[in-house]
């Protein structure tokens, strides 16, 4: 099967949920400053999963970009990435609305956990899919990053009922960490046009 498909739908998804994202942030009722200022932790909470679904869409273009045949379990496990994706709208809403109260935040970063492993999990498929010697493996190699972010992900969702401002760090430390752009794909591809050349 074309990748075209698959990225197209990916993408389709991904406005969808950025969209439904900012229609839940709705106008205040009153016209002065301090109204719109009441509206500052659901602007921050849109800020930050909106990072996150650029973050993902970029790296899935990048990953996307490496697959040259795309099989049932790929399709499979992207519709599981989406599917999570697909909840931060609620979640994000959630937070925000409630002024980043304990469970809210904690729910939160559980879908943040679940939409990393589901891409780990799309990671792992597609190199199966394509050898060791592909180019997702050469340039992801054991993934130490993304690892490393699932697990801070988890210390985010543990500490949240808690010390909630502690996990918020941990979400945009996380969310900062990942938006520095990630050349290890393009590096990789890069060097191979270059030996071609």
């Amino acid at each position: 099967m074309e990748k075209n498909r698959l990225e197209a739908f990916s993408d389709g998804v991904l406005a969808i949920i950025i969209t439904i994202m900012v229609l839940e942030m709705k106008a205040p009722h009153g016209n002065s400053i301090k109204d719109i200022l009441t509206l500052t932790p659901t602007f921050l909470s849109y800020l930050l999963s909106y990072i996150y679904v650029g973050i993902y869409w970029n790296n899935h273009h990048h990953m996307m970009y490496t697959v040259r045949c795309v099989t049932g379990s790929i399709l499979w496990a992207n519709m599981h990435l989406l599917f999570w994706l697909s909840l931060l709208p609620f979640s994000t809403g959630w937070m925000g609305q409630n002024n980043f109260a304990p469970w809210p935040t904690t729910l939160y970063g559980i879908v943040l956990v679940m939409a990393a492993i589901a891409y780990h999990i799309l990671q792992d498929i597609i190199i199966k899919t394509e050898g060791e010697q592909s180019k997702l493996k050469q340039a992801v190699g054991g993934d130490l990053k993304g690892k490393a972010s699932v697990v801070l992900y988890f210390a985010g969702v543990i500490v949240a009922p808690r010390w909630t401002w502690v996990a918020l760090i941990i979400y945009a430390v996380l969310a900062f960490v990942w938006l520095i752009p990630d050349r290890r794909i393009e590096r990789i591809l890069y060097s191979q046009e270059q030996k071609h050349d």
